[in-house]
């Protein structure tokens, strides 16, 4: 989920950054309602200067429909590197799991023949289903991740997702991504709730997945300027290149013999000039996506498991299996039978 841009209000960044440079320790005082008077030493002055040396400012916040010149030393502004370092020096390292269960929609065991269509709606090749034991109460896991994403192109951009991701699959979750703000949370965990491990070289790679399909739409736009700036380039290269290398042939058959070896040394340079130039637009125009995870949630949320029997290809299978209410989806747990994708296939 692409979150929308927050509209430039210099009211609430004075706010921001008066909390947030009095927490990394500078004290602040606002000489007027645009304006915030500050002295910082340590953390809060490399948002300045790299050694961290006392440093005295008053930051300036213009409205956005002011076209005045800007100092990014001095002002805040739309797209202000003040306020990318402040963002950078406030977010924790090593950046901490956070914790949330979420409260049950409800507390009612839901129904045979619903959870039986939900079963052969999401593997449409098993048939004869049905449930070897009751329900009983469990909990499946998600992901939510906070990640803002930097892309170097022709144009800088910036943009921040918001990724939902179920546990242990790495299926993207849009649901909890969407609709994470109306979710009610639990004051306190149950006692009898086993959170799962999870590496970070785990957590990176199911992350890395995920922004690769989060990005696709808004890739395809910048591919295709960055495209047609790179053919442009090219373009006009060869044409130079090309009309050279012409221009040094009609004088190698004009001149002397003298002249024709010093008109083809020429060439092969021009030649070589030719591909390096060419190879120097094309790592120009590259694209560069960095991402930066600004804050990683685990949830955990009310499921109900069962052992779950059924015939594939005429084969009976025995399979512990996990059903998420909210998602209304079932998960097959790993290392309890034959598992079965979603498409029908056997591992």
């Amino acid at each position: 989920m692409k979150l929308g841009r927050l509209p430039h209000e210099p009211a609430a960044l004075v706010e921001f950054y008066h909390e947030s440079l009095e927490q990394l320790g500078a004290v602040c005082e606002r000489t007027w309602h645009d304006r915030l008077q500050l002295v910082a030493e340590g953390s809060a002055a490399k948002l300045w200067n790299d050694e961290g040396a006392l440093h005295e400012v008053e930051l300036h916040f213009p409205p956005a429909e002011d076209t005045a010149p800007r100092n990014a030393a001095t002002e805040v502004f739309p797209g202000s590197p003040l306020t990318f370092r402040l963002a950078e020096t406030l977010r924790p390292a090593p950046l901490p799991i956070e914790r949330a269960v979420l409260a049950a929609a409800s507390a009612r065991l839901p129904a045979n023949d619903v959870v039986e269509k939900l079963w052969l709606a999401q593997f449409p090749h098993t048939a004869r289903w049905r449930m070897n034991t009751p329900f009983r109460a469990a909990h499946a896991f998600s992901l939510l991740a906070l990640v803002r994403c930097e892309i170097q192109a022709i144009d800088q951009h910036w943009s921040l997702h918001r990724i939902g991701l179920s546990l242990p699959d790495g299926e993207r979750d849009d649901d909890l991504a969407n609709n994470f703000g109306f979710a009610q949370v639990e004051p306190s965990e149950p006692a009898d709730l086993a959170w799962p491990e999870l590496p970070s070289g785990a957590i990176n790679e199911l992350l890395a997945n995920a922004m690769i399909l989060e990005m696709t739409e808004e890739l395809a736009g910048i591919r295709a300027r960055q495209e047609n700036y790179l053919r442009r380039e090219l373009d006009r290269i060869d044409d130079y290149f090309l009309a050279y290398e012409a221009e040094l042939a009609a004088r190698e058959k004009r001149a002397g013999s003298s002249v024709k070896l010093k008109a083809a040394d020429r060439l092969a340079a021009a030649k070589s000039e030719h591909t390096r130039r060419r190879e120097d637009q094309l790592k120009r125009h590259e694209i560069r996506i960095i991402p930066h995870l600004d804050a990683v949630l685990l949830v955990a949320e009310c499921a109900w498991q069962t052992q779950v029997n059924f015939h594939e290809r005429n084969q009976p299978v025995i399979v512990e299996a996990l059903f998420n209410p909210r998602r209304r989806r079932w998960r097959l747990e790993q290392g309890t039978g034959v598992a079965v994708s979603s498409r029908g296939d056997m591992d």
